[in-house]
C-alpha cells in the first residue's frame, strides 16, 4: 500500500514537471527543428548526415533546455494570472515546489550554456542571450500590449535561428517559412490574450484585449490571418515547397474559416476551441514539411545507406 502510494506521488509528480515545462511543446519544436533542419536548413545535404550531424543534436539540446527553464520561470511569474485562467493545470504544477523549480531552472540554464559552448563560443552567447530574453519577457515585456505578443512569437523562432546560424544557408524561401510560422505564432498569442482575458485584467496585465477591448484585438488577428495569404501564396507559387503546398491551401481556408468563429466567440471556452485549432495548425504545418521532399521518407534507406 505504501509502495502504490509513493509510485503515484512519483508520477504526479513526473506529471507536474512535465505540465512545468511544457513537454509536449518541446518536443513538437524538437520534431520541427530536425524536420526543418532536413528538408529545409540542410536541404542540400542528405538527411544521414544531418541527423548524425553532432553539432545539430548539441544545438537543438540546448535550444530544448533553454526553452524547458524558460517554460518554468514563464509559470513563476504566472502563478497568479493561472489560478483564474487555468485552475487545473495550475493544480497539477504545485506538485513541484517552487524552490525545486528555482533549481531546475538554473539548472537547466546552466547546461543549455555549457552543451552550446561545445560547439562554439558563438553558440553559447547566442543561447545565454536566449535565457536572459526568455526571463526578461515573462518579467516585464508580457505585461505589455503588442510588445508582448511581438516577444513572444519571436522567441518561439529564436531557436531556428540557432539551426539556420548552423546550416549557412540564407534563402528568400527560408524567410517567408519563417514569416509564415511568425503570423501564425502572432495570432495565437494574441488568441490567448483573448482566452484569459479574465486574469490577464484581474492582475494588471496590460494586453491588447485588455487595454483596448476584445474588438480590437478581433481586427488585428483579422489583418494578421490576411496577411499570411502572402507568404503562403509566395512559397507555393516561386519556391520549391513539393506536397506541402497542399498545407498551404487547406490552412490558409482554415484561417479563413477560423475568422468567422472568432467574431462569433465571447467566452474562454470558445476561445480555448480557436487556440487548439491554431495548435492543430501549427502541427500539421511541422508534420507536412514531410511533403517537401516525401522521397525521403518513401525511400527509407537514403537514411541510413550512404551513397555509392
Amino acid at each position: 500500500m505504501t509502495q502504490t502510494r509513493q509510485l503515484k506521488r512519483t508520477l504526479l509528480k513526473f506529471l507536474s514537471f512535465f505540465s512545468v515545462v511544457r513537454g509536449y511543446n518541446i518536443a513538437v519544436v524538437v520534431l520541427a527543428q530536425y524536420l526543418s533542419a532536413i528538408f529545409i536548413f540542410g536541404s542540400q545535404s542528405r538527411a544521414i548526415s544531418v541527423l548524425t550531424d553532432g553539432g545539430l543534436f548539441l544545438i537543438i539540446f540546448s535550444s530544448s533546455l533553454a526553452i524547458a527553464s524558460g517554460y518554468i520561470i514563464n509559470n513563476f511569474y504566472d502563478t497568479e494570472k493561472d489560478l483564474i485562467n487555468r485552475p487545473y493545470k495550475s493544480n497539477l504544477d504545485k506538485k513541484i515546489s517552487k524552490e525545486t523549480q528555482f533549481r531546475v531552472y538554473f539548472f537547466l540554464n546552466f547546461l543549455s550554456v555549457a552543451i552550446a559552448w561545445l560547439v562554439s563560443w558563438r553558440a553559447a552567447f547566442f543561447y545565454a542571450v536566449y535565457i536572459f530574453l526568455l526571463w526578461f519577457y515573462s518579467h516585464k515585456l508580457k505585461r505589455f500590449p503588442i510588445v508582448g505578443n511581438i516577444t513572444a512569437s519571436v522567441l518561439v523562432l529564436l531557436p531556428f535561428f540557432g539551426i539556420l546560424m548552423h546550416f549557412q544557408n540564407f534563402s528568400w524561401g527560408i524567410f517567408a517559412h519563417g514569416f509564415y510560422l511568425y503570423l501564425i505564432l502572432f495570432i495565437r498569442e494574441s488568441v490567448k490574450d483573448l482566452e484569459n482575458l479574465k486574469g490577464d485584467f484581474a492582475n494588471n496585465y496590460q494586453t491588447i484585449p485588455v487595454r483596448f477591448g476584445s474588438n480590437v484585438s478581433k481586427s488585428l488577428i483579422t489583418f494578421l490571418v490576411l496577411l499570411t495569404l502572402l507568404p503562403a501564396f509566395a512559397l507555393i507559387a516561386y519556391y520549391k515547397v513539393g506536397y506541402m503546398q497542399y498545407y498551404f491551401y487547406i490552412s490558409s481556408g482554415l484561417l479563413l474559416a477560423f475568422l468567422i468563429f472568432l467574431y462569433q466567440a465571447s467566452t474562454q471556452m470558445e476561445y480555448k476551441k480557436l487556440h487548439i485549432l491554431l495548435k492543430l495548425i501549427i502541427l500539421f504545418g511541422v508534420l507536412s514539411i514531410i511533403l517537401i521532399d516525401p522521397n525521403v521518407i518513401i525511400n527509407g534507406k537514403n537514411l541510413v545507406i550512404p551513397y555509392l
